[in-house]
């Protein structure tokens, strides 16, 4: 048996989750013997890190490629760890390390959420190596386990961590970060825009949660049949990065004309915005007016966020670019027809029909090949746990330490039948 320890081993952390989860990470892998650094590229990446093995990136974003394989070397740099890997300064880190044979560990929001975090090596979302992983290969490798199938919970955990974790990371930055006269957020806002549009999102909550209700309950007492659109953030590297769309716009109007032209009279669409939607996209006037050109506008309705098991539970079908929300849509084997690449696109369970033809009569997924997969990712990739609360961190970082300092990746552990046992007990917010 190959023993769990740090010893040997060091690790280089980039940009993480906003919040203390990197650096709680960090001291736990300095307890297990191995040695810990983090480059911060702004003044919130400095105050959840702390002194001990920070290194301040105080270049240019042209910079940058040569700057990181530089200190690869420097540091002799065993591990880089990163949150996503489809951001500029990640996706350069990435391709040095992998030049120089250095393992690299990505975080990402579960594939399962809430109440999960996605841990993986080499690539995540669409450079996930699931993307090449059938159904076949997964019952194979599963035969040797036993799964629970946890169900699929209703509500986030926790949002106004997460929310509070932005608004005081962007403030960071807006009131102090002259030191960082290089740094350029990865996405297109600056950063008073960020800060602003956080601030608002804050403050905004209690009216949002009233007008949500209200626009739920129009669609759950209104008695017509509906399909369901999951929205995404237009700014989230998934949808930008491994979809058709370059703007949400775009796959509002798909959908939409797809709904007119392909579903019976009486049935309705509803989009649901996602649950961090903070309003840099005029999600709800281009809905309007899409709907008013397709001669659908008294069948499309908006509902901003909430739950999503109280519209899923009374749906036909869903939607979605490419919206990891797409997992619970399986969960309860309802049609699914997605655009972009997904983990979770695999043939046995996600329609291949147009879009037209979809609206008006979908195809049913296989449910067991389904179980199957989602099995398979809870022994695999998919952690309970959280990045933003307290309890979601001390849940995630009990299991995700052995699973960094293993020899094996998650995936490959299974399919070789020697994975270590796993916790698969429900966070308990």
């Amino acid at each position: 048996m190959v023993p769990m320890t740090g010893d040997g081993r060091r690790f280089l952390m980039l940009q993480g989750p906003h919040g203390p989860f990197f650096r709680e990470l960090g001291t736990l892998l300095r307890s297990a013997g191995a040695e810990v650094w983090r480059i911060g590229f702004n003044r919130g990446d400095e105050a959840y890190w702390g002194k001990q093995g920070f290194i301040p990136y105080l270049g240019t974003q042209e910079d940058w490629p040569a700057r990181i394989g530089a200190e690869l070397d420097r540091l002799r740099i065993t591990d880089l760890i990163l949150y996503g890997d489809t951001r500029f300064i990640h996706a350069e880190a990435v391709r040095h390390a992998r030049a120089r044979g250095i393992e690299v560990h990505i975080f990402e929001e579960g594939y399962l959420r809430p109440w999960w975090v996605t841990y993986e090596r080499g690539g995540s979302n669409g450079n996930s190596r699931l993307m090449t992983l059938s159904v076949p290969e997964m019952r194979r490798a599963l035969e040797a386990f036993e799964t629970d199938l946890i169900d699929a919970p209703a509500h986030w955990g926790d949002m106004r961590q997460h929310v509070f974790y932005g608004v005081a990371y962007h403030a960071r930055i807006l009131l102090a970060n002259r030191r960082y006269k290089g740094f350029r957020p990865h996405r297109a806002q600056n950063v008073v825009q960020e800060f602003l549009l956080h601030l608002k999102r804050l403050m905004a909550m209690p009216l949002h949660a009233v007008e949500r209700r209200l626009a739920t309950r129009r669609v759950r007492v209104g008695g017509f049949p509906y399909h369901l659109a999951l929205l995404q953030l237009e700014h989230d590297s998934n949808f930008q990065q491994h979809s058709p769309f370059s703007t949400m716009t775009e796959f509002l109007d798909v959908a939409i004309r797809g709904f007119a032209e392909g579903a019976p009279r009486h049935h309705h669409l509803v989009f649901k915005a996602h649950p961090l939607e903070d309003g840099r996209t005029q999600l709800k006037s281009d809905i309007a007016r899409i709907a008013r050109e397709a001669g659908v506008e008294g069948r499309i309705h908006f509902i901003r966020g909430g739950k999503l098991a109280q519209l899923l539970n009374h749906a036909r079908s869903a939607v979605t670019t490419n919206s990891t929300a797409a997992q619970q849509v399986l969960w309860r084997g309802m049609p699914l027809k997605v655009f972009g690449g997904a983990v979770y696109d695999k043939p046995e369970f996600v329609s291949t029909q147009p879009l037209a033809e979809f609206f008006a009569q979908p195809t049913r997924p296989d449910l067991r090949a389904y179980r199957d997969y989602r099995r398979f990712l809870l022994e695999t990739s998919q952690l309970p746990g959280g990045f933003y609360s307290a309890a979601g961190r001390r849940q995630l970082l009990r299991q995700v330490v052995d699973m960094i300092l293993s020899p094996e990746d998650p995936y490959g552990a299974v399919l070789s039948g020697r994975a270590a046992p796993r916790q698969h007990l429900r966070l308990v917010p």
